[in-house]
């Protein structure tokens, strides 16, 4: 086999060691991908006009014609390429290779609906254009941090101007915006890693040394009392007021529900069929286990309604992306619920109460889909009444130091932990 060398996006120049005498230069170029998403090459050895093999200077010294250096090589290797193949494409920019990665994702069955969403709005607009081999660490990390100044941006009609909510300055807020900041990166430099391996970009030193921002995927996890839960339910609009209700009864993320069906509730057994989407593509299936007032709720929701329509309407039609993020904002306004909590809470508020109330925690990851308890251990553990709590608390030494107080603390409205 050929060693071979990077000289520009989709060539290489490779030296083959002979068994015997000088060496012979080969060059190999990218072609593309196939049906099955696999790069396709092209090695063929440099020749003389005549056809014969073109040595390298292992035994003499170079002289352009038959015994070629290294740099000479190259050249030709340059010097022969045609317009008909990679080279016709012009130069290789970010735009290019971040398409070519998701189509590559796609071909793997992969959802990329997310991820395409994150590159139009964040990616495109200030990279897009650059050319990959031309990027430097400095570019890059310039961009990574310009995106935590970025305001959130607000769903808005096709055609409009861009609508931004407004930065807030707490510590969770910058979190949040760092967290989001990283999965954009992450993406961008899954694509330069994959034009790099394709051959498309000849080095990868520029993105590896930018870093991601440290300890910011940990979100401070919030949950709602009961009776908190309660005034949130009696604070929603008409419409929004069942997909709450069916969040509080299941632990279920929004997506799964606004993609329920009659059919997905047995109210024989009490349980709802959920999916979601893994990262390899595949979908997964799973059952929730429903308390009677969950069960009796779905079969409200259900009674006298084809197997094949959704549960969950939004005004008569399927909830979409982000559409639950207004109707809990205003709905926790209105309950005077402080600090606020977004839908996305109402599946920690679940879990927690389930996981206070004594519910193993094996019980709880599979009611949230979980293939074992680690996920719930790391976020829900330290609410589990558990034997080294209990032993600590009955067997501990006292030392009557404490000072007694007349001060009793008041119970919060909301728990906050993390």
């Amino acid at each position: 086999m050929p060693y071979l060398r990077l000289i520009e996006p989709g060539v290489h120049v490779g030296y083959r060691k002979l068994s015997s005498g000088p060496g012979t230069w080969v060059v190999r170029r990218y072609l593309g991908r196939d049906a099955n998403g696999v790069g396709v090459y092209t090695v063929k050895n440099l020749r003389a006009t005549d056809g014969k093999l073109l040595v390298a200077d292992d035994y003499s010294e170079p002289d352009g014609q038959t015994v070629l250096s290294f740099h000479q090589a190259q050249a030709l290797a340059l010097a022969g390429r045609t317009r008909s193949g990679l080279e016709s494409r012009g130069p290789y920019t970010v735009r290019k290779a971040v398409d070519a990665y998701l189509e590559a994702k796609e071909a793997e069955g992969r959802d990329v609906v997310d991820a395409r969403w994150r590159v139009n709005a964040h990616i495109h607009p200030t990279l897009g254009g650059e050319q990959c081999a031309e990027l430097t660490t400095e570019r890059i990390r310039k961009w990574h941090r310009g995106l935590v100044k970025t305001a959130p941006r607000l769903r808005t009609k096709p055609g409009d101007d861009q609508q931004y909510r407004a930065v807030c300055d707490d510590k969770d807020s910058e979190r949040r915006r760092q967290a989001s900041a990283n999965r954009v990166f992450t993406i961008l430099k899954a694509a330069l890693n994959h034009a790099f391996h394709d051959g498309m970009v000849p080095s990868d030193v520029a993105w590896r040394k930018v870093k991601p921002f440290k300890g910011v995927d940990k979100a401070r996890l919030r949950y709602l009392t009961v009776d908190d839960a309660k005034r949130l339910v009696k604070a929603c609009d008409a419409n929004f007021r069942p997909l709450v209700q069916g969040a509080l009864q299941t632990g279920a993320r929004y997506g799964q529900l606004a993609q329920l069906v009659v059919s997905d509730f047995n109210p024989d057994v009490g349980t709802v069929r959920v999916r979601t989407r893994k990262r390899d593509g595949n979908e997964k299936e799973y059952y929730i286990t429903l308390t009677d007032e969950g069960s009796e709720f779905f079969r409200v929701m259900c009674a006298g309604r084809a197997g094949d329509e959704l549960i969950f309407l939004n005004a008569g039609r399927d909830w979409r992306k982000s559409e639950q993020i207004r109707p809990m904002a205003e709905a926790v306004e209105r309950a005077k619920i402080k600090p606020p909590i977004g839908f996305h809470g109402l599946r920690h508020t679940w879990a927690s109460l389930a996981v206070m109330a004594g519910m193993p925690l094996l019980v709880v990851a599979k009611n949230l889909g979980h293939s074992d308890t680690r996920m719930v251990e790391k976020h829900y553990g330290h609410l589990a009444p558990s034997y080294v709590a209990e032993t600590t608390r009955q067997y501990a030494p006292r030392f009557g130091t404490a000072t007694p107080s007349n001060v009793k603390s008041l119970k919060t409205k909301a728990t906050i932990h993390g």
